[in-house]
C-alpha cells in the first residue's frame, strides 16, 4: 500500500522543527512525507525546504482550518493511506506498520487510529483520542482511557485491536478512497469533531473503524487552540449539534436534539458557577450558529446513507460519570472489551 503521511502546518515552524527529525526517521521507510501548509504568515514553509528536503510541501492559498486544509491538500496527494497526522505529534519506531497491516487484513476497515498517550507525561493517555473512541446516545463523545477530564495511565490495557466508533484527528488513518467518496470533512465545521462526522459517516456507509494498540504516538494537545480557549468551546458544542443532525437516525433524531439541548444549558450553568462566563455565552453562541445552520446541515443529511443502525452504546456518558461516579472506561463499559 502507498502511504501518505500528511501534517497540516499553520504557523508551526517550531513544532515542525521539534517533530520534523523523528517523523522522517520513523516513517521515510513506510510512506512519503508532505506537510500541508494553510498559508502560514511564519517561515514554516521555507524552513522545511532548506533543513528537510524529502519533506514534500503542498502550499493551500488560504487557513480553512483542519477541514479545509485536508480537503484541499489531499486532492494534490497520490497514495492508498493518508496518514494525517497533527504537527505536535511525536511518532515511534514502527509505528506505521500494524496499522497498514491491519487495513490489509481487512478491506472493509476504513479508517485506523493508534494508541495516544501524552506527550507531556508519557505514563498517561491523551485527551485528543486515547484508546480509541466511542459515542454515547446522546451524541457525546469520549475515549478509552479518557473520559470528560479524566485521563488513565497507560497500564498497557489497551494494547488491544478492536472497533471503535471514531478516530482521533490527532493521528487519523483513511482509506483515500473513502475519503474522497464521502467528500472529506464537512468544511463547515472549520475545526473540532470534523473527525467525529467523518467517521459517523463511514460507519453510516457499513465500513469499519479501528484502534490498533500496537502502534503509540505522543500527543502535546491544544497545540493550535487550548482548552481554555472559549473559541474552543464554541466551535466543541456546535460542531456537536451539527453532527447528531446528520447522523442520528431517523426515529432517535427528535429525542436526542431535544436532549442535547437542556444538557448543553446544564454545561453552561454549571461553567457559571465555575465564574467562567465566557464559556457560558459560547455554549449560547453556539447554538445560534446551529440554529442558523440547521437549513444546511438536513440538506447534507439527506445525501448520507443509513446502512448501519445502531451508533452508540446506550448508557449515557454524563449519567455514568457525574451521578454514578464511574471515571474509567472499564466501569462503565467493561463487557464491551
Amino acid at each position: 500500500m502507498k502511504v501518505a503521511v500528511v501534517i497540516l502546518n499553520w504557523n508551526g515552524r517550531k513544532l515542525l522543527e521539534q517533530f520534523l527529525p523523528a517523523m522522517i526517521a520513523c516513517s521515510k521507510d513506510d510512506a512519503d512525507i508532505y506537510v500541508a501548509d494553510n498559508n502560514s504568515p511564519d517561515d514554516s514553509v521555507t524552513f522545511v525546504k532548506e533543513n528537510f528536503p524529502e519533506v514534500r510541501i503542498v502550499q493551500n492559498k488560504d487557513n480553512g482550518g483542519y477541514a479545509k486544509g485536508y480537503n484541499d491538500a489531499l486532492k494534490h496527494i497520490d497514495a492508498d493511506i493518508y496518514a494525517l497526522v497533527n504537527s505536535d505529534i511525536e511518532v515511534t519506531p514502527g509505528w506505521i506498520k500494524p496499522i497498514i497491516e491491519e487495513f490489509e487484513s481487512s478491506e472493509n476497515t476504513a479508517v485506523i487510529q493508534p494508541k495516544i498517550l501524552d506527550f507531556k507525561d508519557k505514563s498517561k493517555f491523551e485527551y485528543a483520542g486515547a484508546g480509541g473512541g466511542f459515542i454515547d446516545f446522546f451524541g457525546y463523545p469520549y475515549c478509552r482511557g479518557r473520559i470528560f477530564q479524566t485521563l488513565e495511565e497507560d497500564q498497557h490495557q489497551y494494547d488491544d485491536n478492536i472497533n471503535i466508533f471514531w478516530a482521533s484527528g490527532a493521528c487519523f488513518f483513511i482509506r483515500s478512497a473513502v475519503f474522497h467518496q464521502l467528500g472529506g470533512f464537512d468544511e463547515h465545521y472549520f475545526a473540532h469533531q470534523e473527525e467525529i462526522d467523518l467517521c459517523w459517516r463511514v460507519e453510516n456507509e457499513g465500513y469499519k473503524i479501528r484502534y490498533v494498540g500496537g502502534s503509540t504516538v505522543y500527543h502535546i494537545g491544544g497545540a493550535t487552540l487550548h482548552e481554555a480557549n472559549p473559541r474552543k468551546t464554541f466551535l466543541n458544542f456546535r460542531n456537536s449539534l451539527f453532527s447528531v443532525l446528520k447522523n442520528v437516525p431517523k426515529r432517535y433524531l427528535f429525542l436526542v436534539l431535544l436532549s442535547r439541548l437542556v444538557l448543553d444549558g446544564i454545561a453552561g450553568i454549571k461553567f457559571l458557577t465555575e465564574m467562567r462566563p465566557v464559556h457560558t455565552w459560547a455554549i449560547i453562541r453556539a447554538h445560534f450558529s446551529f440554529y442558523y445552520m440547521c437549513p444546511t446541515m438536513i440538506a447534507k443529511r439527506k445525501k448520507i446513507s443509513y446502512k448501519r443502525k445502531n451508533y452508540h452504546h446506550s448508557k449515557s456518558i454524563i449519567w455514568q460519570y457525574y451521578v454514578l461516579g464511574r471515571k474509567t472506561f472499564t466501569k462503565i463499559l467493561g463487557e464491551y472489551i
